[in-house]
């Protein structure tokens, strides 16, 4: 991504951002939120939503644990909300666009991680149950 507009330029600059996530290249403090939005588009688009979230799922634990990050880090609630407004992004874009336009819309949409709190507490995201499974919303229905 350039810094100047914070957009992706090419199909190659996104699937750079999957490849250097996947070989954990990325340090903690730079894996922000718009890049595992990208990284959850990429796999959607190359696989069923069963096989990119279970994808979803071992790279996040695989990176947290290349970078000896407290394994309490990983929030499946969280993995599954978002591969899951992900797939609801997917399933009404033009997939036939390209992987540079499709992020690029993808993180004007989504690109801003406070949107879960729209439909969980924040003590229903910090809790156990919520860390280790999938927990229902608590401040309204998921609408995707």
């Amino acid at each position: 991504m350039s810094d100047a507009d914070d957009k992706y330029s090419s199909d190659e600059e996104v699937s750079e951002v999957v490849r250097r996530f996947e070989s954990c290249e990325f340090q903690p403090t730079e894996f922000k939120h718009r890049l595992h939005l990208t990284v959850a588009l990429s796999y959607l688009l190359a696989s069923p939503y069963s096989v990119a979230l279970e994808r979803m799922r071992r790279s996040v634990r695989r990176f947290i644990s290349h970078h000896r990050v407290d394994p309490r880090v990983y929030n499946e609630t969280l993995t599954v909300f978002w591969m899951r407004r992900v797939l609801a992004f997917v399933e009404q874009a033009n997939v036939s666009r390209g992987l540079a336009e499709l992020a690029n819309e993808l993180l004007d949409v989504c690109g801003d991680s406070r949107l879960v709190f729209d439909y969980y507490s924040k003590e229903r995201l910090d809790s156990d149950k919520a860390r280790r499974l999938w927990t229902d919303s608590d401040l309204r229905p998921i609408d995707f």
